[in-house]
């Protein structure tokens, strides 16, 4: 077995300026507002594991259904020779593609892409235990900037797995997806995972589900302010809404303020009021129809080659090709 490469390209000193930046623009912005980017501490993380087995929350099952029985169907498309993941986590589900590319004898390095140096440096360690055979290039990054993948000339698969396209604004899903198609190479594949557009009452359910686990993740936020920034959000005085915006097809997850209140945050030397009822948004969780994501990837250089959804057309797996 070869050793796995872990290449650190976004350092704790980053991060720390990151969340200095984002939170000093979104809490002085109206309304205010926080990058969901930091709902993933460790707490955060565990969390995020414990909503992803809830009854209501369906899209990591969804996409695991679509995923086990599409992976040969990518694999004889694609032939990758390479494959890339965004926001890799553990790459529990990517082990379904994996064992597809391998098993089509095309698949020759793993590539998967993080912010978590100690998530990503787990997860390369196994993946390199479980496939001997694969060259494993670890990569902690935040993709949401330039992005930059190694390539010897392999033929690659980048795949943007879980719904997390849906987090960005459209502004920066576009930004996003035309970074992405400067990065690939004619003929090379994206697989993108979208939550699609249904029924509202279902949808917000999964973001507010009936235990408050979401609720318990989404006021995880401040406690991250607290420890990093040195904040003194009081955690009980916010409640945890989730709405659907009919207008923009997403769900919002917001803190709603409880109380008149000012919050110091230390590290930015800055007090920010909140109103009774003031909502400071979290997320914003975009759902698609299909002709919105075929739209979304043409206009960034890309041909939508298949889509694929669950058997409730839940959830959607497009496989584009960049042209």
């Amino acid at each position: 077995m070869s050793e796995p490469v872990l290449e650190v390209r976004f350092t704790e000193r980053d991060a720390a300026t990151a969340l200095r930046s984002d939170v000093r623009a979104g809490l002085t912005d109206a309304p205010k507002w926080l990058s969901p980017k930091w709902f993933y501490d460790a707490r955060g993380s565990a969390l995020f594991d414990r909503i992803t087995a809830l009854p209501e929350y369906y899209p990591t099952r969804a996409e695991r259904a679509v995923l086990a029985a599409r992976a040969g169907d990518i694999a004889a498309l694609t032939a990758a020779q390479e494959l890339v993941e965004l926001g890799s986590g553990s790459s529990e589900k990517t082990r379904l593609l994996l064992d597809a590319l391998v098993g089509h004898g095309s698949l020759r390095r793993f590539v998967p892409l993080d912010v978590s140096e100690p998530a990503l440096r787990a997860a390369t360690a196994a993946v390199a235990a479980d496939y001997p055979g694969l060259v494993v290039h670890g990569i902690v990054a935040d993709f949401t900037e330039r992005l930059a993948i190694p390539s010897d000339g392999a033929r690659r698969l980048v795949a943007f797995l879980g719904g997390t396209i849906g987090n960005l604004l459209p502004e920066e899903r576009a930004w996003f997806l035309k970074e992405l198609r400067h990065v690939l190479r004619h003929g090379e594949f994206l697989l993108l995972g979208t939550d699609l557009v249904k029924d509202p009452a279902a949808l917000v359910r999964a973001y507010d589900d009936a235990e408050g686990v979401t609720a318990e993740f989404n006021r995880n936020v401040l406690l991250v302010l607290n420890r990093e920034l040195g904040a003194t959000f009081d955690v009980t005085g916010f409640d945890h809404v989730a709405l659907w915006n009919a207008e923009q097809e997403w769900i919002e997850m917001r803190l709603r303020a409880l109380r008149d209140m000012r919050v110091h945050v230390a590290a930015l030397d800055m007090v920010v009021s909140f109103g009774a009822g003031e909502d400071l948004r979290t997320e914003v969780s975009a759902k698609f129809r299909p002709e919105r994501v075929a739209d979304e990837l043409a206009a960034a250089g890309f041909a939508l080659r298949r889509l694929w959804t669950d058997d409730h057309v839940r959830f959607g797996l497009s496989l584009a090709e960049a042209v």
